[in-house]
């Protein structure tokens, strides 16, 4: 028999998350819960907890300390607080495996300490190699850790890699089903609402990943991310636009052919597959019928309107500290876009705005992300004032 993972699941609380758990409670022979984690949302973590019952839970905002120990300390589940601490216990000698299912810049510390300590990363959190990809993968090298991705792009790049690995890849594409915004000019953008951006037309993602994907900041990450997951050069790197969502990339190989990934837009298979591999296991998913789909198509990204994936490409091929300059006034610009302070063009403005004025680091380590990070931050919140 195939023994079980220990999953220690960071962000059990956000729409990844959630998912992860849906896969762990459909295969209990396959999967145990070892660590759950949550930034904010006390009351779900709770519940989470007390249905799954791991060793351990950190809640990251110590506020809701108390709240947490109250409820599960005397159910004998142990419960720490803060950053620090989850940087702690994901180093516990019984995690098999860390899914970083957090989002943005918070999770690169937890997943260098879970690389340090030598555990298999299912990589949900593409932030981390966007801010720090060569840090984390040469870390992942030198401790033997194998990175299996979670975003449905990459893991259907990965798919396709199976059985392939010594044959050289020419190039990879990325498909984008373009967003709720697709088709639309700047001038139809100048007035678009927070509700408007929410409403993606075939993924249920968490808000900060939704509008990401409408202005297309998103496809840019993932961009910046399948560089270092693939070990390629920038301009092995393409996105096209596929509004079905069906076919979640490409890998084109030297000789010309081609290998696809197909399959209804449920982000629990790419969970499955990364959490269980090199096994498929068995699933009641939805299944793709091809009398659904009629026609697939494919189009150009526009990124004269969508100007985030031109910065992306553009902070890519830059290097060193441009891409957490990118992803630190991204995170800032889309947190103010969701409380209604800034336009939807106005976004794109302050991440371009920040590449040109912060200062280039070549050779960045841990320090230099950390303060480029934080720098960032401040620079992107005043061109906002």
């Amino acid at each position: 028999m195939t023994p079980q993972k220990h999953i220690a699941l960071l962000g059990s609380t956000g729409s990844i998350g959630r998912q992860a758990l849906e896969v762990i409670q459909a295969h209990p022979d396959r999967f145990q819960v070892e660590v759950l984690s949550a930034q904010n949302n006390a009351d779900l973590l709770i519940e989470q907890a007390l249905a799954f019952t791991p060793n351990a839970v950190v809640i990251i905002n110590e506020d809701h300390y108390p709240q947490v120990k109250a409820a599960l300390v005397p159910q004998g589940i142990k419960v720490f607080a803060g950053d620090s601490a989850l940087s702690s216990v994901v180093q516990m000698d019984t995690i098999d495996l860390v899914v970083t299912a957090m989002v943005g810049y918070a999770g690169l510390k937890p997943t260098l300490k879970a690389i340090e300590a030598g555990k298999t990363i299912a990589l949900a959190n593409k932030e981390t190699l966007v801010v720090a990809g060569e840090l984390v993968t040469t870390l992942a090298k030198e401790k033997g850790v194998n990175i299996y991705p979670i975003d449905s792009e990459h893991s259907a790049i990965f798919q396709c890699l199976v059985g392939e690995f010594h044959n050289r890849v020419e190039k990879i594409i990325l498909t984008a089903s373009g967003g709720p915004f697709r088709g639309k000019k700047r001038a139809d953008l100048e007035s678009v609402t927070r509700a408007e951006a929410l409403k993606h037309p075939n993924w249920s993602m968490g808000h900060k990943v939704t509008i990401d994907s409408a202005s297309l900041m998103n496809k840019g990450l993932e961009v910046i991310e399948a560089k270092w997951l693939f070990g390629l050069k920038p301009e092995q790197v393409e996105v096209v636009v596929h509004p079905q969502s069906i076919i979640h990339s490409f890998v084109q190989f030297e000789d010309g052919s081609m290998k696809a990934q197909l399959g209804v837009p449920d982000m629990r298979l790419p969970i499955q597959f990364a959490m269980a591999y090199p096994d498929r296991l068995k699933s009641d998913f939805p299944r793709f019928d091809f009398a659904n789909y009629p026609a697939l198509t494919f189009e150009k990204p526009d990124t004269e309107t969508f100007r985030n994936l031109a910065l992306a490409f553009e902070a890519l091929h830059r290097g060193g500290n441009m891409p957490c300059v990118l992803n630190a006034a991204n995170e800032v610009a889309v947190d103010e876009f969701l409380k209604e302070k800034i336009s939807f063009l106005d976004m794109s403005e302050v991440v371009e705005r920040c590449l040109n004025k912060m200062n280039y680091v070549g050779s960045p380590v841990y320090e230099d992300y950390v303060n480029t990070d934080r720098e960032t931050r401040i620079r992107a919140l005043e061109l906002m004032k």
